[in-house]
């Protein structure tokens, strides 16, 4: 229980300052950059004649607010699947639900963030100042990257938790032990030679006991290092597309991305919220996962509000910095939804054993990203 409730605060406190991170260092660099590549978006007056900025500010709050609702809603419904049978982790219906938000955080990597980092780091107006960021697919090169870093921490987290319990079980002396130390000194061969036949046969049923608890808890070490990377890698593209949502200057750009990110957020949060549910965290961990995950993307919202007057999205450092962190957010929520949200699934034999269960879940991964992609057409 001890290390179980080390790795989920620790966990928790590396999920809870690493965005914040990213936002002390992206808000001056964003804010304070220099154009020399500007592009200004034309307002579009309202046919009613009213004030265009107090429209455009209409729909950012509004944005908020359904973003919000969105996030909160989709992250949550999972966790109370003790009074809603049908959204149990264990339940069927919840494998099908899980494999469409999977296909809706996969189309989000490969179809939303990815060719915007493209379109970041290849634009004009990098490529103007050095001929480099058009000779090189960094974009590609940093999703790599990324992934290659989340299969590390994943691997390097596992490991390093796993060694942690097994040194602490080895240490806690059992009771056949104990036993074994009162009785070794026996004078009679007879009576410990039965000692020692008594023992090896309880030592190989405490051997088992041992080894299916050592099996669960992997397992649940597992399920919590998922869960807080994928919320890492939603939590890096929720700040990035949240402050694109503020800063933008045209009610024809909002609306899309309005419908866009409550729908991808609703569905991320199911996803996320599944396996929070499946790791099992402490009720306080798992209201302050939720949390930050419903507010990183008003938050954004805000802070692309509060910076649009001196934000140049067409800068090189601003372009930069997005097209760096959208790179980095789609090699990472490329690598959870395939690696461990629908490889863990769909290999997993209660899906494998049941044909109807595993068409129902290909399906609704198909319908998941097939949603999401066409939403590419608009945002």
């Amino acid at each position: 229980m001890n290390m179980n409730s080390q790795a989920c605060s620790s966990f928790t406190i590396f999920n809870f300052l690493c965005p914040c991170i990213i936002l002390v260092f992206m808000f001056p660099t964003m804010g304070s950059c220099s154009c020399t590549c500007d592009h200004t978006t034309q307002e579009i007056k309202p046919k009613d004649g009213s004030n265009p900025i107090e429209v455009i500010l209409h729909y950012k709050i509004m944005s908020i607010a359904s973003v919000l609702v969105a996030g909160a809603l989709g992250v949550s419904l999972p966790l109370v699947s003790k009074r809603i049978p049908a959204l149990n982790p264990q339940n069927d219906i919840f494998f099908m639900i899980k494999a469409f938000a999977a296909g809706v955080i996969l189309s989000t990597g490969f179809i939303h963030i990815l060719p915007d980092a493209f379109e970041s780091l290849n634009s004009p107006c990098l490529t103007q100042l050095d001929p480099m960021w058009g000779n090189f697919p960094f974009a590609a090169f940093v999703a790599m990257l990324a992934s290659i870093g989340t299969l590390m921490v994943d691997s390097f987290a596992s490991g390093y938790y796993h060694r942690q319990h097994f040194n602490i079980s080895k240490q806690v002396p059992t009771a056949d032990d104990e036993e074994m130390g009162d009785h070794g000194h026996g004078h009679d061969a007879h009576v410990g030679h039965i000692h020692v036949h008594t023992h090896a046969t309880h030592g190989h049923a405490h051997g088992s006991a041992n080894s299916s608890h050592g099996l669960v808890t992997s397992e649940l070490i597992r399920k919590r290092i998922i869960s807080q990377v994928l919320e890492i890698g939603i939590v890096v593209h929720s700040v990035i597309i949240g402050i694109s949502l503020g800063t933008a200057n045209s009610i024809d750009s909002i609306k899309p991305l309005l419908v866009a990110l409550s729908f991808h957020q609703f569905f991320e949060g199911m996803g996320l919220g599944g396996c929070i549910s499946q790791a099992k965290f402490e009720s306080r961990s798992t209201a302050i996962m939720a949390t930050f995950f419903s507010l990183t993307t008003p938050i954004g919202i805000a802070i692309g509000i509060g910076i649009s007057s001196v934000y140049k999205e067409n800068s090189p450092t601003s372009l930069i910095v997005e097209g760096v962190f959208n790179s980095a957010s789609a090699g990472i929520l490329i690598y959870m939804a395939l690696v461990d949200l629908l490889a863990a699934d769909f290999m997993n034999p209660k899906l494998q054993n049941n044909l109807k269960l595993q068409l129902g879940a290909n399906i609704s991964l198909l319908l998941g990203a097939g949603c999401m992609s066409l939403l590419a057409k608009w945002a």
